[in-house]
């Protein structure tokens, strides 16, 4: 028997007891498999919630940065100066007014751009699908203000945008139910790093050596 013969075994006995449901009774299957772990850990106000995220989302080594809706551009004008950069990838959604402080020069998201030229793209800014404050984690979707998957994980550094509290969430769980799994999710936990060769971390290694975050809410 191979190993995938034996993956799969285990998955039909684990579903042995589970009524078989077409794609238009998802209500039945849920209602089959028991989901009775834990949505969250402990309670939380709206406040605690997004203060564990920016704690989370720090640990990570994610750069945190906090303003109001009337703030925001100035603020990544700041950002985008404060890192030099001369050029910025914008994703076809993302709002105009969010750029408008910036002199940095605005390059589209095209579908034919070439892994070269989003390497030598100085920054990328998106806003984000949810972001999930036990774990420090921004979720990306696709959406027309987040583009596609590569133009966040080829550019050296990324900005996205949290709209606090809307898009904050405390768990997994939660994150979960936000999200539509048909979609192309990405999770990102802090910059792109590993510790595979002799335990040395190195950032940078399949996506962004530098993330920031600007959670944006009054």
């Amino acid at each position: 028997m191979s190993s995938r013969e034996r993956i799969l075994g285990r998955v039909r006995r684990a579903l042995a007891d589970v009524p078989e449901a077409g794609n238009d009774d998802k209500a039945a299957y849920e209602r089959a498999v028991p989901r009775d772990y834990l949505r969250e850990h402990g309670e939380r106000t709206v406040a605690e919630t997004v203060e564990l995220l920016a704690e989370n989302l720090a640990d990570y080594r994610a750069i945190v940065h906090r303003c109001t809706p009337a703030d925001l551009a100035a603020t990544l004008a700041g950002m985008l100066a404060a890192r030099g950069a001369k050029t910025v990838l914008v994703p076809p959604g993302l709002e105009s007014e969010w750029l408008a402080a910036t002199d940095a020069e605005r390059i589209e998201d095209r579908p034919r751009s070439t892994p070269d030229e989003l390497d030598r793209v100085d920054s990328v800014v998106t806003a984000c699908a949810v972001a999930v404050a036990e774990t420090g984690t921004i979720v990306l979707d696709g959406s027309p203000d987040q583009g596609r998957r590569r133009i966040t994980l080829v550019p050296d550094h990324h900005i996205c945008v949290v709209r606090v509290p809307e898009q904050v969430v405390s768990s997994v769980p939660q994150a979960l139910e936000h999200l539509d799994p048909a979609r192309p999710l990405t999770w990102i936990s802090g910059p792109s790093a590993t510790s595979d060769i002799e335990l040395d971390r190195v950032e940078g290694v399949h996506g962004p050596r530098t993330l920031e975050v600007v959670l944006v809410g009054d």
